[in-house]
């Protein structure tokens, strides 16, 4: 079993194209992740969490909610770059693979069907406790940076990378996808792991209001709380 090296192994998921890398200490979360995902998902110590950073001149025409083509462009960016991290992850999963630890690539969209409108692993969790930000009033991965600007894959392993610390909520204040939500469906309570998913978002509202619009637009995401966010926006001030 070769040792692993942290820094080499960011330095080659950056190479292929990752703008944010981190490991996670995943037993804060051990419980929550083997209720959502199973004793399998759940027996994983570490994860790799793995970022790329949406284009900004197309989040920022958001706001046209109306428009096909600012809508279309958005749904084709979201399909292209979470295309992208499942290859990233693929490939960082071989490489720690290769090394003689277990690997565990988690894509960056998939939905169980089980009515309850999520994933079999909670890539913010993931990248919450990696340090790469903090889970907002959105329900999203918030970076200092890039705000919810951006789509996330993790690669679940047992290598024993040093782990980050989870980043604190910086929201504060602000309400600016609370209330720009169609539907209401944020409640704009903040991100507390005791409690519910819907104590903080409504899933189902937004998940209703999502095939409205397909119905109308083909196959599209609403993306406004992504476009409201202050963080990585350079349109408005923090």
């Amino acid at each position: 079993m070769k040792r692993m090296d942290k820094g080499k192994l960011e330095a080659y998921a950056r190479s292929l194209g990752v703008d944010l890398f981190g490991v996670a200490d995943l037993s804060p979360a051990r419980d929550f992740i083997a209720t959502q995902g199973g004793q399998h998902i759940g027996g994983y110590k570490r994860a790799v969490s793995l970022g790329v950073r949406l284009v900004d001149d197309v989040v920022d025409q958001l706001h046209d909610h109306q428009n096909l083509a600012a809508i279309s462009t958005y749904r084709g960016l979201y399909a292209a770059v979470n295309s992208a991290l499942d290859r990233v992850a693929l490939m960082v999963a071989k490489r720690v693979q290769k090394a003689g630890h277990r690997a565990y690539p988690v894509p960056a969209s998939s939905m169980l069907n089980n009515g309850k409108l999520e994933g079999a692993f909670s890539h913010k969790v993931a990248a919450n406790l990696a340090g790469l930000g903090w889970i907002g009033k959105n329900c999203l991965l918030v970076n200092p940076e890039y705000g919810p600007r951006l789509r996330l894959a993790t690669v679940l392993t047992d290598a024993p990378l040093e782990a980050e610390n989870p980043m604190e909520n910086r929201c504060g204040s602000c309400t600016r996808c609370v209330d720009i939500c169609p539907v209401k469906a944020f409640t704009g309570a903040p991100f507390d792991p005791s409690e519910p998913r819907d104590a903080r978002f409504r899933a189902s509202l937004c998940d209703r209001y999502t095939e409205g619009r397909i119905s109308v637009f083909g196959d599209v995401n609403c993306g406004l709380c992504v476009y409201a966010c202050p963080y990585g926006s350079k349109r408005q001030g923090k």
